[in-house]
């Protein structure tokens, strides 16, 4: 028998090092050539490890939330044959540490080497009550206790058919009920006491855990997608002055075109959102604010406008969020836009977007749809310069020509670098977005 060891491998890009974000195996298991045997995370894209051997699971290399060099050692497996080519690249089974060491086999693991050993199965370990949470606990164990009677276990209850019956539907085991009939038998009013008392233990508990005092604490390691975003957050806060500027507009005669564009054309080109359209708005506008459309690189003090609209959408995730990129929306029709939309933010929601996919975006759209809320803040995705955030479209009463009259507003939220994008810049870049909005047949005129 021998050792293959899998290293971590060179993903490419000039990444030197990756999260280890999940385990498939664990030691002792058995594995089979191709198998995926862990997950890791470089920037936002997740990467499949597989096994290029059979055989079983001996170590390791590292946890759940640890960065790894490429080069270093993921797993140690023992396979048939003499295992990896090389003359120190074999070893015996015997030569491997026990479970628990470090990866590098030169002594106890960090996380392992002061943590106390784990009661058998068999026999768990009991956990000393703590005096505050254990309090409730107490006092339900003893009402529930005030409510039985427990008799001896040679001791068989006393009770006529329609008694035994009645508990039975009930679910009520005779042996905890007190008899108050001749020689202890159990009569219905017995029944109807005990169900009482369990009724009224049953509310007290509950009334107890509802104001119980609570104190438990829950320490969760910030580890994979959730670190790559607060990095991200993080350094878009740090390296870029913020500023907002938010509008209201009137998407009345947005919305009236696109019920009726989707009542002729979605059965067969698919149902419009307003987001295909907002997205040809930012295309429209882009053109005559193109340092909006940019990236900056503060390292070297470099601004770079783009031609191509490569839009972020900013898509939530049960991992967190993530912004795929809708590459060349300069392109792209409604129809076209929408589908793309719904694309890349189902591969985003599934995981199964690529690092492509996921990178080189120039201008960035934001929606929380109808959590929009009236007004917000968007963080600008690094090393973008602009990001469009769209808030909750309501009815609302306003006056047009002196009339009082009801409209569909909604709020554009947007946020601009304000070293690339001066106020007056960025404010006029969103009232043009409000002009093509309000006026939609602009969208489609050039």
């Amino acid at each position: 028998m021998g050792i293959h060891t899998i290293k971590m491998p060179d993903i490419g890009e000039g990444i030197a090092e990756v999260e280890l974000v999940a385990w498939h195996v664990k030691v002792g298991d058995m594995v089979s050539e191709d198998q995926i045997l862990a997950d890791v995370m470089t920037d936002k894209a997740t990467v499949e490890i597989p096994s290029p051997v059979a055989g079983k699971v001996l170590s390791l290399g590292g946890a759940v939330g640890q960065v790894m060099a490429v080069g270093s050692a993921v797993i140690h497996i023992e396979v048939e044959g003499a295992g990896m080519a090389g003359p120190h690249a074999a070893r015996s089974a015997s030569s491997l540490p026990p479970e628990g060491a470090d990866p590098a086999w030169g002594g106890p693991a960090p996380d392992r080497a002061n943590k106390p050993a784990l009661a058998p199965e068999s026999t768990p370990a009991k956990a000393a009550p703590a005096t505050t949470a254990s309090a409730p606990a107490k006092r339900e164990t003893a009402v529930a206790a005030a409510t039985v009677h427990a008799r001896a276990s040679a001791d068989k209850p006393i009770a006529s058919p329609a008694v035994r019956r009645r508990a039975w539907d009930l679910g009520i085991e005779l042996q905890f009920v007190a008899g108050t009939g001749m020689a202890g038998r159990i009569t219905q009013q017995d029944l109807d006491a005990y169900v009482a008392r369990a009724g009224q233990a049953a509310s007290t508990a509950q009334a107890d855990q509802r104001y119980a005092q609570r104190s438990a604490e829950e320490s969760i390691p910030v580890i994979g997608l959730r670190r790559k975003i607060a990095q991200k957050m993080q350094e878009a806060k740090r390296r870029i002055p913020h500023f907002t500027y938010v509008e209201e507009i009137d998407v009345t005669e947005l919305e009236a075109l696109r019920t009726r564009l989707n009542a002729k054309y979605g059965k067969e080109r698919g149902r419009l959102t307003l987001l295909p359209f907002l997205v040809r708005a930012v295309v429209l506008a882009v053109r005559e604010f193109p340092q909006v459309n940019a990236r900056y690189d503060d390292d070297a003090a470099v601004v770079t406008h783009y031609e191509a609209v490569h839009l972020g959408v900013a898509t939530q995730t049960e991992g967190g969020l993530m912004v795929p990129v809708m590459r060349h929306a300069e392109t792209r029709d409604l129809w076209a836009c929408a589908a793309e939309l719904l694309r890349v933010s189902e591969a985003a929601r599934s995981g199964k977007a690529t690092r492509e996919e996921l990178t080189g975006s120039t201008i960035t759209i934001t929606s929380l749809g109808a959590l929009g809320g009236i007004v917000s803040t968007p963080v600008i995705n690094h090393p973008e310069v602009a990001i469009v955030g769209v808030n909750r479209m309501v009815e609302r009463p306003m006056i047009r020509n002196g009339a009082i009259v009801a409209r569909m507003m909604m709020n554009l939220s947007s946020s601009f670098d304000h070293r690339v994008v001066d106020g007056m810049h960025g404010a006029e870049f969103v009232q043009l977005l409000r002009g093509y909005l309000e006026c939609p047949a602009t969208l489609f005129v050039e």
